[in-house]
Order: structure tokens, then C-alpha cells, then sequence
């Protein structure tokens, strides 16, 4: 995995990492709940509230690298590569 490649303008990064602390804790109530024996029902809208929240962040991230990483690529070269790798990424996410 590559790091620090990609910059998130301003309180972009901020604010997809407070999402995904909010996933986080669906999630560790998800484990909560089962381990004190909540009804069915009940954890599974909690399992549908942390994939809503997966998602979401998901789309983020997604229209952030299309406009950061495609649309602003410093040469043509350089956003084909990214849309190579998106195309990857998408497939995998799909599945």
C-alpha cells in the first residue's frame, strides 16, 4: 500500500477520518451487542447503519480521488495510471 502519496485538501482528511471513528464505533457496538445477547433484530440495524456508514465514506473517498487524483493529475500519464488503478480498486469493490 502506498502512503502520503495523496494529500486531502483542507478538512477533507478530517472529516473522512471522523467518519470512519463513527463506523468504528457501530462496529464495536455491533460486537457489544452480541456479546450481551441483544435481539436479532436489533443488531442487525446496527450492522445496516455501519455498512450505510462504509459505503458513504466510500463514495467520498471515491469522488475525492476522481477530482484530486484523475481530474488534477499533474500529466495525462499520471491520471490514466490513476484511472488504471481506480478501475482495479472498483472491481474489488463491486465484488
Amino acid at each position: 500500500m502506498r502512503q502520503n502519496e495523496h494529500r486531502h485538501p483542507g478538512d477533507e482528511a478530517q472529516n473522512l477520518a471522523l467518519r470512519a471513528r463513527k463506523i468504528g464505533g457501530q462496529v464495536a457496538a455491533v460486537e457489544r451487542m452480541l456479546k450481551e445477547d441483544y435481539d436479532c433484530t436489533a443488531v442487525l440495524m446496527q450492522i445496516i447503519a455501519a455498512r450505510r456508514g462504509l459505503k458513504s465514506l466510500s463514495e467520498k473517498i471515491i469522488q475525492s480521488h476522481l477530482k484530486h487524483c484523475i481530474e488534477e493529475a499533474s500529466t495525462s500519464k499520471d491520471g490514466q495510471k490513476n484511472i488504471r488503478e481506480l478501475v482495479q480498486v472498483l472491481k474489488s469493490y463491486i465484488d
